[in-house]
């Protein structure tokens, strides 16, 4: 086999790797132009120009194809975090709460403040509906 097939095949194989440690699938275009130009250097080994040619052409090809698969691939979930993921929530009043005054209720081992617009007894349980600074809005469950 040619010396330049190897050639190609190294720089493909590098690619390759760089591609494996990033997982952006850009790295992954310039691995198929080396491909391509191993291939078309087992035909005419010497020349050199179309060999570098063809890998710069199908780089370049595939390059914008990649992209648009790596955004289908993926593709970004809202994931609640911290204080989000309360809302909707059952927590336990520990203190009862009054429209006009604040309670408090226990959420996975944390007390917080808590408000309702209704009178809500101690050892219930509510749902959280909001959350404001470090007080927590509640409803009773039904």
């Amino acid at each position: 086999m040619p010396t330049m097939f190897w050639i190609w095949l190294a720089v493909a194989a590098i690619f390759l790797i760089i591609e494996l440690t990033t997982p952006t699938l850009i790295f992954i275009s310039f691995f198929a132009g080396g491909v391509a130009a191993a291939l078309y250097s087992l035909g005419s080994p010497e020349g050199y120009y179309w060999q570098l040619g063809i890998f710069l052409i199908v780089s370049v090809v595939l390059l914008p194809l990649m992209r648009r698969l790596a955004k289908k691939m993926t593709k970004e979930t809202a994931q609640v975090s911290n204080v989000d993921r309360m809302i909707g929530q059952q927590a336990l009043v520990v203190k009862a709460i009054d429209p006009d005054t604040d309670g408090q209720v226990r959420f996975e081992g944390e007390v917080w403040v808590a408000r309702s617009d209704q009178p809500i007894a101690a050892q219930s349980h509510v749902i959280i509906t909001a959350v404001s600074g470090v007080k927590v809005h509640v409803k009773p469950k039904e």
